[in-house]
């Protein structure tokens, strides 16, 4: 399992995650992540916000119900075998 590590915006506190799949929507790269390893975690769905040109991944918290609705169910269908609870 990938581990990603990023700045949190309102702490400047690194945080580290574990990806669980990823997925692309409408042009728009989302990852779903959760904060432990193994048994059972929090899921969280990211955005990457980099611009086109940048090599480097910029991922925010998807905080809009709508747009997480949409990706989470994208999500859940992409991991049938995964019990995901939102």
């Amino acid at each position: 399992m990938e581990k990603i590590s990023m700045m949190s915006d309102e702490t400047g506190e690194e945080l580290e995650f574990y990806v669980l799949e990823q997925t692309k929507v409408n042009g728009v790269s989302y990852i779903l992540v959760t904060d432990s390893e193994f048994g059972d975690a929090e899921c969280m769905i990211l955005k990457d916000r980099a611009v086109a040109d940048n090599t480097d991944s910029i991922y925010e918290f998807v905080e809009d119900d709508v747009e997480l609705d949409a990706v989470f169910k994208i999500f859940d269908e992409l991991l049938e075998d995964v019990d995901i609870e939102r």
